[in-house]
């Protein structure tokens, strides 16, 4: 394992327990991946995240291969075909984050999405995030209802399950899970008092022009 693969498996690690720290997951039912190379790097299966060391995390090449090889002591996340898909097709992706948070996944359960009712709706790449359709967890139609759902987005909602929030860095997608899971309780707060006005396609293709000049593609942190 070279300097830089440990470098990144120890912050993928950190991304797990900063995620439980912050209320976007709870136990170990959330997983991160990240790009390294030509391969995926990508947090074990039921393994508290505590008890982690980077030579825990698991590893494949991000190939067209649907049943990849794997390197590492423990098995991967049984989520792990959705993320090997994603970065497989997304070459512009470097991490993707999976969890449960509480406003995300009432809406999911809902089988809702969550509209323009904010204008940092377009840190996720459109004027929504959408809800995929069903499939069982670790799944191929999983994967294939995620990666539709995640056509020109950075996130979307899982039916009756969670969020996916991909980044060009991992701390951007750690920061896009954040900001994703303050939306969702902000929209469903606004939903108590009669529903929020929404914005218009026209006001998040501004807000993507502003965010363009403002820095919201190098910087890693929120916007104030």
């Amino acid at each position: 394992m070279t300097p830089g693969e440990e470098t990144l498996r120890r912050a993928i690690i950190d991304g797990c327990l900063s995620m439980n720290a912050a209320g976007i997951n709870q136990g170990t039912s959330g997983n991160i991946s990240a790009r390294f190379g030509d391969r995926m790097i990508v947090t074990p299966s039921a393994t508290p995240y505590a008890r982690m060391t980077p030579a825990s995390l698991a590893s494949c090449a991000l190939d067209e291969s649907a049943e990849p090889e794997w390197d590492g002591p423990l098995p991967p996340s049984t989520e792990w075909r959705f993320h090997h898909d994603i970065l497989s097709a997304r070459p512009d992706i470097m991490a993707v984050v999976h969890a449960h948070p509480p406003y995300c996944t009432a809406f999911s359960m809902a089988r809702q999405g969550i509209p323009a009712a904010h204008y940092m709706i377009a840190a996720f790449g459109g004027a929504d995030v959408r809800c995929s359709d069903y499939a069982t967890f670790g799944t191929a139609a999983l994967s294939r209802t995620a990666l539709d759902a995640l056509t020109g987005r950075t996130a979307c909602l899982l039916a009756n399950h969670g969020m996916i929030v991909l980044g060009e860095t991992l701390d951007k997608a750690l920061w896009r899970a954040v900001e994703l899971e303050t939306l969702a309780r902000q929209y469903h707060h606004s939903l108590a008092i009669g529903g929020p006005v929404l914005l218009s396609d026209a006001d998040i293709a501004e807000t993507k022009a502003g965010f363009a000049t403002y820095g919201l593609r190098d910087r890693d942190d929120s916007l104030s």
